[in-house]
């Protein structure tokens, strides 16, 4: 498990020959500002700049809906990063499994489209991960990084159902403390944040892989991680939840068995992914850790 993404780095170095950067549209080099607006501060997590992956802003009918990091080895993402938005928790029903072109192709479009049906090109399967990985990984369901219930317009909700935001969660703990943990923090999100509330919800991998046809093709995380940051909050909350802002990080093991959630402060969560993962020793997921500058402060 110490090695977090240290495969990754091995094979896009072996194969940084065939392999095509688009800095376009939806996978961006550089985010355009209406993509760093779902980054506190317009900043995405430091300490992992150096490991070939790409960013994805995430655009659904027109407008971009979050940001994700993505492997396009392990045909994961390392993160996703969206705002909070106040949420009765209902799920958005009926929504076709999509991906992101211009990973695979110089595409017109910057925004996932529904798979197609029929035979896809082996350049397509070669950076992201398809539906057919799935099928027959019975252990694993996918799960969201961005939890469609931590959205409200239907239209973000929707954008959340795209295999470029999805990873194999073990069942169990998919539709059991995970998703509880994502409830715990709907709730507590939906009460207290009086402002933006910015969250990144990633992974750790430790080799392990879903294969198909004899072929390692999509990671399986080891661990699970989510931080959020809301520097405009109930400053007159209890206690038990107060304490938990500005911001707050939980971890649990993606595991069917001894996969309880843990609840700690951001810099512990860093200082457990420094040792836990391949991670840039500046690892931060907020910059300054979300402590609030003198002029926000009470």
């Amino acid at each position: 498990m110490a090695v977090f993404w240290a495969r990754t780095c091995i094979l896009v170095a072996l194969q940084a020959g065939v392999l095509v950067e688009v800095v376009q549209a939806s996978v961006e080099k550089d985010l355009s500002p209406e993509c760093r607006a779902f980054l506190y501060m317009g900043t995405p997590p430091l300490g992992l700049e150096n490991h070939s992956l790409r960013r994805i802003c995430q655009r659904y009918n027109g407008k971009p809906r979050f940001v994700t990091l993505y492997d396009t080895i392990a045909h994961v993402p390392v993160y996703s990063a969206y705002t909070f938005k106040r949420s009765d928790g209902e799920r958005r029903v009926d929504v076709p499994w999509m991906f992101e072109p211009q990973l695979s192709t110089i595409s017109d479009t910057g925004e996932m489209q529904t798979f197609p049906r029929g035979y896809m090109h082996q350049n397509f399967e070669d950076s992201q991960a398809v539906l057919e990985d799935y099928e027959n990984a019975v252990s694993y369901g996918r799960g969201l990084l961005n939890p469609d219930e931590h959205q409200a317009d239907p239209d973000d909700k929707a954008a959340t159902y795209t295999l470029t935001n999805v990873v194999p969660q073990v069942r169990e703990f998919n539709i059991g403390p995970w998703k509880e943990q994502e409830h715990v923090i709907r709730r507590r999100l939906n009460n207290y944040c009086r402002g933006n509330a910015y969250v990144v919800t990633g992974i750790t991998t430790s080799g392990h892989m879903i294969r198909r046809h004899n072929i390692d093709r999509v990671a399986i995380p080891t661990y699970m991680w989510s931080a959020y940051c809301c520097i405009n909050y109930d400053h007159n909350a209890p206690y038990e939840e107060r304490y938990k802002f500005p911001a707050f990080a939980h971890y649990g093991l993606n595991e069917r068995e001894n996969n309880q959630i843990l609840e700690i402060s951001v810099k512990k969560m860093e200082e457990f992914l420094k040792g836990s993962t391949f991670v840039d020793k500046n690892f931060q997921v907020f910059v300054d850790d979300c402590v609030p500058p003198p002029s926000a402060l009470p």
